[in-house]
């Protein structure tokens, strides 16, 4: 047993897992990834059959953006807007039910979980939707993140409403349907500097984020997390990458929690240096979009600088959200190469492929798949017509799952874990994000390598 490799080890394990399940349905088999595609799937598959059978339908989004008090009660608390916010809310119940249930869950306490989740996740959209708090570039997943740690970490948390704080499964179920909005134009629009710089910035700094971590004696499992999520968008590689190498659900809710925490003072000290600092509008945009860690915070901030930022920044940042998956893959490669490396038996055996797909974070495929229904199959004029409702529900799923990383972080954590080491890598990894990406930024949005005459 002593020689036996890891490679062996593992497919025993799933061996194991696989004996565990026989017997089950085939719903009762199936991963939160593959949970998360298939309610994503039924998502964007019924409001395309809606669009495609109800000819001059309209979708109608709830309205989160209000100015005054009267803007607020009269539109946003509106009957007709609180009952359409209801609606999604009872919808995303049925279907996430549906799959704790068939999961071994109790959907009892799920359900009233869920309740509270979602109250806080539409109450966090309220809250940013004002025009003062959006003018500054502060957005929902702030007020969502504060709500979950204030919940969770001053009061003792029930255990129907962790039962309900599945941050995992909501945000891969929104990146799922975010692949409708990535699509090959967008890509083509960001043209040869787009598409160096953001492969540029994702390398360099994922390397020197888990070169760092190490230095500092943070653990590869934590490194790992951590570079991907300062080096390519924030909590959703950092879900992508804790999926490829099957890592500590404690460790990525402490990296996700610190992405945000981080994230709020570059949100608004950026585009006040691109204008102190006479930063031309286009570089200071691809500057934004490569460091920023969602395209929301990426068009919030970017706007706060001009017109050319924003299409700049946004179509950066679109860049760098394609490499989620390609990232994915080559991260479980790696992994699982890397530790069978380090107990290969007598013969030299590695690890093979059915350990890489065993690793491969499932929920990537389908925002893959939903990419390239969009970008091929779909017609322009229906991805205009859904996109606006399509990316209404992507965010109420992202905004449950930032109230569910609070509710599972804890503050004391950032302090304790690992002595602090951790926080202190990914602060010095973002530094490093910062002043590499504004030197490339810089190179090729500048004119310095290409005379880029704006996008």
């Amino acid at each position: 047993m002593a020689q036996q490799n890891l490679m062996e080890l593992e497919e025993n394990r799933i061996e194991e897992n696989n004996n565990s399940v026989a017997g089950k349905s085939f719903f009762g088999t199936l991963t939160e990834d593959w949970w998360a595609v298939l309610i994503a799937s039924a998502i964007i598959a019924g409001v395309l059959a809606i669009a495609g059978w109800a000819e001059g339908f309209k979708f109608t989004a709830p309205v989160y953006r209000w100015d005054n008090a009267a803007e607020l009660t009269g539109k946003v608390l509106s009957g007709g807007n609180l009952l359409l916010i209801a609606a999604i809310g009872v919808l995303f119940a049925v279907l996430s039910s549906v799959a704790i249930a068939l999961s071994g869950g109790n959907v009892k306490k799920y359900l009233a979980g869920f309740s509270v989740v979602f109250i806080l996740g539409v109450v966090s959209l309220i809250i940013a939707g004002n025009k003062v708090i959006n003018y500054y570039g502060i957005e929902y997943v702030v007020f969502a993140l504060i709500a979950g740690l204030l919940i969770g970490n001053l009061t003792t948390v029930p255990e129907w409403l962790k039962t309900a704080a599945r941050s995992e499964f909501f945000i891969k179920t929104g990146l799922v349907i975010l692949g409708t909005s990535i699509l090959f134009t967008d890509i083509v629009k960001a043209g040869l500097p787009g598409i160096l710089q953001s492969v540029l910035v994702v390398a360099a700094v994922w390397f020197f984020a888990l070169w760092l971590s190490r230095k500092l004696k943070v653990d590869d499992e934590f490194g790992v997390i951590l570079a991907s999520a300062v080096a390519i968008c924030g909590v959703s590689a950092a879900i992508v990458a804790s999926g490829a190498i099957k890592g500590d659900k404690r460790k990525l809710s402490y990296i996700t929690t610190l992405v945000l925490l981080v994230a709020l003072p570059m949100m608004i000290l950026q585009p006040w240096l691109i204008k102190e600092l006479n930063i031309p509008e286009i570089v200071g945009g691809a500057w934004l979009g490569g460091t920023l860690d969602t395209t929301a915070s990426v068009t919030a901030a970017a706007a706060l600088v001009g017109p050319e930022a924003l299409k700049a920044g946004v179509i950066i940042k679109f860049s760098q959200n394609v490499l989620i998956g390609i990232a994915a893959f080559f991260i479980a490669i790696w992994w699982t190469y890397r530790k069978g490396a380090n107990a290969v038996n007598a013969n030299g055996e590695k690890p093979g492929l059915g350990v890489v797909w065993e690793r491969f974070p499932k929920f990537v495929l389908g925002f893959i798949a939903a990419s390239l229904l969009f970008s091929f199959l779909v017609s322009p004029a229906t991805t205009k017509e859904v996109s606006g409702i399509l990316n209404s529900l992507r965010t109420v799923w992202f905004a449950l799952a930032f109230v569910a990383i609070g509710l599972e972080a804890r503050f004391k954590d950032l302090v304790q874990i690992e002595g602090g080491r951790p926080a202190l890598a990914f602060i010095g990894a973002q530094v490093f994000n910062i002043l590499w990406t504004l030197l490339w930024a810089y190179l090729l949005f500048g004119g310095v390598l290409f005379k880029f005459g704006g996008l």
